[in-house]
């Protein structure tokens, strides 16, 4: 067994301002995905006869629209996921993000509906603004779950692997797999890696919605994986015994994956 580094869960303060690690990561994901997205609109290679999606600018304008979209819906995809009897009970407390509570998927929902306003707007397709969005994400997710492990937060289940480690907020102080590491490895670098060769060495994006396929379908079957190892939510449990909630939102992001590869070879 692996002992749990006693990290604290606060950054740095600001006065009387606490910035949390897990805030740290999502800007630092942000931060990254903009530059990122600009780095591959300003590298025509990649996009074969095509004009790229963007321009620069535009990916600078798509920041606040992104972000937006990360945060209210992750928020809301939590209240309405995870927890919504409890909010329904204190409805005040949904504003209390301090507090922690964010879903992927409906921080995915989010940026999708972002996305398509921004691009109804400026004469964007919805599938090449995602492809542009899902080659850049995946750093985020990383440092996401990264920041989970630091706080100790949404540990797996028990194990006794070498590696399995006592986290400080478990009541029940047993070893346990550090399930955020498993998801961190497979959603942040593997799947980083894979969508990169996609688009460097097959220009995956002159084929409208091939990156965006390869990151739902990866991104969807890594966590169906690793909720196997994760401790799910102590107010949802397990249903039929097995299934969480996480593999339930997952199964429709596989399935989207799946449509968008096969039709992304029309063209």
């Amino acid at each position: 067994m692996i002992e749990f580094p006693n990290i604290d869960p606060i950054a740095f303060s600001i006065g009387p301002f606490a910035v949390r690690w897990y805030a740290l990561a999502y800007i630092a994901g942000l931060l990254f995905a903009i530059w990122y997205a600009k780095r591959l609109v300003a590298t025509p290679s990649l996009w074969g006869d095509r004009k790229p999606t963007a321009t620069p600018a535009q990916v600078d304008d798509l920041f606040i629209w992104i972000a937006l979209g990360v945060i209210l819906g992750g928020r809301l995809g939590y209240v309405l996921f995870y927890n919504p009897l409890h909010f329904l009970a204190n409805p005040l407390d949904i504003f209390r993000m301090w507090e922690g509570g964010m879903s992927f998927h409906g921080g995915f929902l989010g940026v999708v509906v972002a996305l398509l306003v921004y691009g109804r707007r400026h004469g964007m397709t919805l599938d090449r603004l995602l492809d542009l969005g899902a080659a850049a994400t995946p750093v985020g997710l990383g440092l996401g779950r990264l920041a989970n492990f630091i706080n100790g937060e949404l540990y797996g289940r028990a194990g006794d692997v070498p590696w399995a480690m006592i986290f400080p907020n478990d009541p029940q102080q047993i070893p346990r797999h550090p399930s955020q590491l498993y998801e961190g490895l497979l959603e942040g670098l593997v799947l980083f890696v894979i969508i990169r060769i996609a688009t460097h060495r097959f220009q995956a994006l002159s084929h409208p919605g091939r990156a965006s396929g390869l990151f739902a379908l990866g991104y969807g079957l890594s966590r169906i994986i690793v909720e196997f190892f994760r401790e799910p939510d102590a107010q949802l449990g397990y249903f039929f015994g097995f299934i969480t909630m996480g593999m339930i939102l997952s199964l429709p992001l596989v399935a989207i994956g799946i449509w968008l590869l096969m039709r992304s070879r029309r063209t």
